[in-house]
């Protein structure tokens, strides 16, 4: 081989490989954000369900607004408890 193909074979490899590595990065960020919206829903949610719930048992046993706040309380237990067991799946996954 003379030295401009030589140069030109080296180069195609290295344009090859910078591709694959950009594109391994944006599914590795596109994975990690899926992540974090995961677990920030799963949180919101929780605490959300937690006070719908306390809500309606004080609408039906009129102790407004006791049931509230301690449904909030563990909606809100609950949500950070299925944050730390979806984090550690995601963590043993990898």
């Amino acid at each position: 081989m003379t030295v401009p193909e030589d140069f030109k074979t080296r180069l195609k490899i290295a344009k090859s490989k910078i591709k694959k590595d950009i594109s391994d990065d944006k599914e590795k960020r596109g994975s990690f954000m899926g992540n974090a919206f995961k677990l920030g829903t799963e949180l919101v949610a929780a605490v959300i369900v937690g006070t719908i719930i306390g809500f309606i048992f004080d609408s039906w046993f009129d102790t407004k607004p006791w049931l509230i706040i301690i449904f909030f309380f563990l909606g809100a237990a609950a949500g950070m408890l299925n944050v730390i067991r979806a984090a550690n799946r995601m963590q043993k996954e990898k």
